[in-house]
């Protein structure tokens, strides 16, 4: 799987990897979209997978350049790569768009998903009774998560081990929110905010030279809980790898539809015109996290009025869908080039 790449083939390897990093963030938006519409699903989950005991010993006989080949390396630390810089960059730059222009962005993303739709359908042609039951029950999956009720906050470690495992879904399953997920948890805001705000401040106190942060309970606890969260999605995103890879060559039609079903029920979650609905006390009084903010407890979802904002937020639908058809037509290209 290993192949050789052109410094423009590593550049755009580095944005799909900013893309899916963003996507993960966002709650009710799969990275491993990303990854499907843009080409590199299955070699992604197939690198993931050679994470394994051979890999292993090469690595501990000291053999690395032959563990580096056998894990597609090149490909994975491209994409990572991209993932990390996302995550303190263009995803604090997605954190600003959807505070200040929130139905636009969730517009876009729901046409990116009906784009997706497109893609996966449109040269599937095993329709039948067992692909059929699939989809649906996929996209039941998907509708029934939507309308879930989020638990409290929990940062007990082993709990955060499992959030980390599960978080990772939406990497390896399209149209399965791992962030979502974190919010039904309860722990989505201590997780990829409040803990990632920590690692950030701390790095910066590094550079500056500055280590009070060692007498920090608070900020020595975040940094821990993130460690574990960091390992658990490290372990998930290995186990569900060889598991799905399995999957794939043994059920490849089941599995595609079933993702599909995933994509169309996340509709529910990305559907624009929604309100935000926040924890609150018993005495009414909102939920705040440790930065003050108001904790998401679910949306409620209603149909909106034709208006001048409703009709640009339809004209982002469109852009979304053209997003994923340009980069179908990428992906293609790329594949013609190449062969």
């Amino acid at each position: 799987m290993q192949s050789t790449r052109t410094l423009k083939d590593r550049i755009f390897l580095v944005i799909k990897g900013l893309a899916m990093g963003a996507a993960n963030k966002v709650p009710g938006v799969s990275g491993g979209v990303v990854a499907f519409v843009a080409g590199f699903y299955e070699e992604f989950i197939y690198s993931l997978q050679r994470v394994n005991r051979t890999a292993f010993k090469l690595l501990f006989n000291g053999r690395f350049k032959s563990f580096y080949r056998y894990i597609n390396g090149k490909f994975l630390g491209l994409l990572f790569l991209g993932m990390i810089v996302s995550y303190f960059s263009v995803s604090k730059i997605l954190d600003y768009l959807i505070v200040n222009y929130e139905l636009y962005v969730w517009s876009t993303f729901f046409g990116m998903i009906l784009g997706s739709i497109y893609y996966i359908s449109k040269d599937f042609n095993a329709w039948n009774i067992k692909t059929i039951t699939a989809l649906i029950l996929g996209a039941i999956v998907g509708i029934s998560i939507s309308f879930l009720d989020p638990a409290m906050e929990n940062d007990n470690l082993w709990f955060v081990f499992f959030c980390g495992i599960i978080s990772v879904s939406g990497m390896t399953l399209p149209g399965f929110s791992g962030s979502f997920i974190l919010i039904l948890l309860g722990n989505y805001v201590l997780l990829l905010v409040d803990s990632v705000n920590a690692l950030y401040d701390t790095i910066a106190d590094l550079l500056t030279g500055n280590f009070e942060f060692i007498k920090n309970e608070a900020r020595v606890r975040m940094l821990k809980v993130l460690g574990v969260f960091t390992l658990g999605s490290v372990t998930g995103l290995v186990t569900f790898s060889h598991i799905l890879n399995y999957i794939l060559k043994h059920y490849k039609n089941i599995t595609l539809s079933t993702i599909a079903g995933f994509i169309i029920g996340s509709l529910g979650v990305v559907w624009p015109w929604k309100e935000t609905i926040y924890k609150t006390h018993a005495n009414g009084n909102f939920i705040l996290d440790s930065t003050g903010k108001q904790i998401i407890a679910n949306y409620k979802r209603y149909l909106p009025e034709f208006n001048n904002e409703t009709y640009t937020a339809i004209a982002y639908i469109a852009l979304g869908i053209l997003i994923v058809l340009g980069l179908e037509w990428y992906g293609q290209h790329t594949r013609k080039l190449k062969t």
